[in-house]
């Protein structure tokens, strides 16, 4: 008997190149899905008669309600090693097997030294003026070199932004919950109090995994605590920041500005309070979207559902 097997949310169309489902032989039968569907009314329906279900990060959430709809679910493919939006306890109830992917941290990470770049010389805006009407250097910009980066989250991700900063001649400062002074010293930066670090960092950048204790750690209170000069950067999770603080501070110029590649909703709707935000750069959550992380992502996948179907299935969740 054939499998269905349904590739959700690939927005750019890129799942079947970039892996090989040939593999799978006449096993399988593969249906991608290259839009948003996390909204739609018909998903149930839509996905109900697929035996294995492949998504993309926590882009369309599997909670209870969606798996008790689905019958046919025997195998869920998630990339990357965890996924928040998976009901696991659920999945495992229904007999659903679980399974993840590797993730390459450094495609999140050159984007946050890219974003840093970004805000220091006013790159979308003076490209937008060039274009527009041909207006020649219209901001002065900062240099990096000197500047103060404070890090909030000290792990594989804010470890590999550290060390480029530090390639940039900036002082990096770092501060979490669980970090001591003695692993910022193997980091080779410096560990400072929560509250230090916001006040001395020229740029503050947040590299936490979104969980009860990190939801809102950035809040009015931390931001208060920032230099008028300073600029806020947060490609992890959109709810790690308060957003209508970070709104209201850009709107006030209690800070210089701020880079966002992480949100609340996702993908963004018409009309969210952070379109037309001064001084904000928006990106659509780029952080972990390049072609080798995306290699990693749908060959690890053909690879689950192989295991799965000998029996010998790999990197289980839950």
């Amino acid at each position: 008997m054939t499998l269905r097997c349904a590739v959700l949310d690939d927005y750019q169309n890129v799942a079947t190149r970039l892996a090989d489902w040939s593999n799978l032989g006449d096993a399988v039968e593969v249906t991608v899905f290259d839009r948003y569907m996390a909204d739609s009314p018909d998903l149930a329906a839509t996905l109900q008669p697929f035996d294995i279900i492949c998504i993309m990060r926590e882009r369309t959430p599997f909670r209870r309600d969606l798996l008790e709809k689905l019958p046919n679910l025997k195998l869920l493919i998630t990339t990357g090693p965890r996924n928040a939006a998976i009901d696991l306890a659920a999945a495992k109830e229904r007999g659903v097997t679980v399974c993840g992917t590797d993730s390459l941290g450094h495609p999140t990470a050159e984007l946050t030294i890219g974003l840093m770049l970004a805000l220091a010389r006013h790159i979308p805006a003076e490209t937008r003026r060039l274009g527009e009407d041909g207006q020649w250097q219209s901001t002065l910009g900062i240099d990096l070199k000197g500047r103060t980066l404070g890090i909030i989250g000290l792990g594989k991700l804010g470890s590999r932004v550290a060390r480029v900063a530090q390639a940039l001649e900036m002082k990096v400062l770092a501060w979490s919950q669980n970090l001591t002074p003695e692993a910022c010293a193997k980091a080779g930066v410096t560990y400072a109090a929560k509250e230090d670090l916001f006040r001395q960092a020229d740029f503050v950048t947040t590299h936490l995994v979104l969980s009860d204790r990190s939801r809102g750690i950035v809040g009015p209170a931390e931001i208060a605590l920032m230099k008028p000069t300073a600029f806020l950067i947060n490609t992890s999770r959109g709810e790690i920041v308060d957003q209508p603080a970070l709104i209201a501070a850009l709107r006030d110029g209690r800070i210089a500005g701020a880079a966002v590649d992480v949100y609340d909703q996702e993908p963004l709707p018409q009309g969210h309070p952070l379109f037309g935000v001064p001084n904000l750069l928006m990106s659509p959550h780029l952080g972990y979207v390049t072609e080798d992380n995306y290699r990693v992502f749908y060959s690890q996948t053909v690879e689950a559902i192989a295991a799965w179907m000998a029996g010998t299935p790999v990197r289980l969740l839950g």
